[in-house]
């Protein structure tokens, strides 16, 4: 808006109407006191203001905006015809106008001139308004970098303070940060730490969780630099998102040196304990098969059913020992894969078949759905039956009400995926991570479902040794689906 400021009428309506046929908002003063007040109230871009007013003349009424901060920036063209000699044009600008215009005005030349300055006052204060807003965004960037800084420093006197080896990588696995346990196992801050050279690669597994972008955790020996012996960690890499983006990682290495010691004790003494077991086990069983066609019992007659029970407690009591055995392979690196190309669909439909033949084929219902992957796999297929065969086993035991199963494939370009579906009691989201890990036991199950708890953890190494994935879903009362998958080459 324009401010023409003018003692006489006529002069202030031709001027107005001049100015609104270019589209200008106007607003009118009468004495410099009016145009004073009002600028004070008002947001004007331009003011128009004639020299000679009684009372206060133009010139003072000028260096009375100079004073103020809301009016010191506001141009001023001068408008005279008296006061036209040099003296007073200098003294125009000295107050503060940024032209000054003698009478008769030429309407043209003064449009021109309004326009500009108008187009430069808008200009500025647009220039201005965007100058407040950049400084505001520094000044917030500012706080927000001290903050930020504040919450780095505090978590890093966290990392410190861990008994744990602790570090962070940013999101191209680049380390940026160590805590000062991580120098007791390497000499610098951009190397991990020496690993044991039968343990796993730190560096390749961690490309593979960073391609899926999920956790790593592993079990390695790492060099101790003083000592130069290697003690196991469990290494956890975990990372941390911003809009489904990773932005770094959080890594720790957690000595387990004296539980594992304690395992391998535990692990020998089943070993031990499993060998001594089965030759045992091996020889009632022979003597009760003997005993079973030596006597020649009626099959209708007690004996025989009594024969028959306790060999199926003893085939019971030789797969405990058997698993027992396969863990005490696997803790020693001992359970030996033997890949082969191998037709899935057979294996899939094998083991099946043994479920039905060795339970009741009228209670038990498994529908077969999917692709059939009748292509030939690399893999070993007793071990995989064995995976297949837990799976199905457990279906029916934890579905004690319905009997109904689900076998189902699903093949894509790089990978065959096999699930075993069942209706039963289900496993609590929270339990789900833990089902396969050593001697684990659901405890809402574990007084009506009897087992060691070790199936699951075999099988999650035999798919693991396969360079597969095993997993879970299941919800209570609904039933679970629990699965593996096999890479296709």
């Amino acid at each position: 808006m324009i401010l023409i400021v003018d003692d006489n009428k006529n002069n202030i309506y031709s001027l107005k109407k001049l100015l609104e046929s270019q589209g200008f908002k106007i607003d009118t003063a009468e004495s410099g006191e009016e145009a004073l007040g009002k600028a004070l109230k008002n947001n004007y871009f331009l003011i128009i203001l004639d020299v000679q007013m009684p009372g206060m003349d133009g010139f003072e009424v000028a260096e009375s905006f100079a004073g103020y901060s809301k009016t010191k920036d506001i141009p001023i063209i001068f408008l005279s015809a008296v006061n036209t000699e040099k003296q007073f044009i200098a003294k125009g600008y000295a107050s503060g106008g940024i032209d000054y215009v003698t009478k008769p005005i030429d309407p043209e030349i003064l449009m021109l001139k309004v326009k500009t300055f108008y187009n430069l006052q808008e200009n500025s204060l647009a220039l201005k308004k965007n100058h407040q807003n950049l400084e505001l965004e520094v000044k917030g960037r500012r706080e927000s970098q001290v903050v930020m800084k504040s919450e780095i420093d505090h978590f890093h006197l966290m990392l410190e303070a861990l008994p744990q080896i602790a570090f962070t990588l940013d999101k191209d696995g680049q380390v940026t940060f160590v805590n000062a346990k991580w120098y007791d196992y390497s000499n610098s801050k951009s190397l991990f730490p020496e690993t044991h050279i039968d343990d796993k690669d730190i560096l390749k597994e961690f490309e593979r969780s960073q391609k899926k972008h999920k956790p790593l955790e592993l079990e390695v020996r790492i060099k101790h630099l003083r000592s130069n012996s290697f003690r196991y960690h469990l290494l956890r890499m975990t990372p941390v998102f911003e809009n489904e983006t990773i932005k770094n990682w959080v890594g720790t290495f957690t000595d387990i040196e004296d539980q594992k010691k304690i395992e391998k004790e535990k692990d020998e003494f089943l070993s031990i304990a499993s060998h001594e077991l089965k030759t045992p086990l091996t020889s009632i069983k022979a003597y009760v098969q003997l005993m079973d066609r030596k006597l020649k019992f009626d099959p209708e007659s007690p004996e025989k059913n009594y024969v028959d029970k306790v060999l199926i407690q003893i085939e019971k009591l030789n797969s405990l020992i058997t698993d027992l055995l396969d863990v005490s392979k696997i803790e020693n690196g001992k359970l030996k894969i033997n890949k082969k190309p191998t037709n899935l669909e057979s294996v899939i439909q094998n083991s099946i078949d043994t479920i039905l033949q060795t339970h009741d084929s009228d209670k038990i219902k498994i529908e077969r759905h999917g692709p059939k992957p009748d292509i030939l796999i690399p893999l070993d297929e007793m071990r995989i039956e064995q995976v297949l065969l837990n799976f199905l086993s457990n279906a029916i035991k934890y579905s004690p009400d319905n009997h109904q199963i689900f076998v189902s494939t699903f093949i894509d370009e790089e990978n065959v995926r096999v699930s075993v579906t069942d209706f039963g009691i289900g496993i609590p989201e929270y339990k789900q991570p833990s089902v396969f890990q050593k001697f684990y036991r659901v405890e809402e199950s574990s007084v009506q479902f009897q087992g060691l708890g070790i199936g699951l953890f075999i099988c999650s190494e035999i798919i693991e040794q396969h360079d597969g994935t095993i997993g879970v879903s299941s919800e209570v009362n609904e039933g679970s689906t629990f699965y593996f998958t096999l890479p296709l080459n």
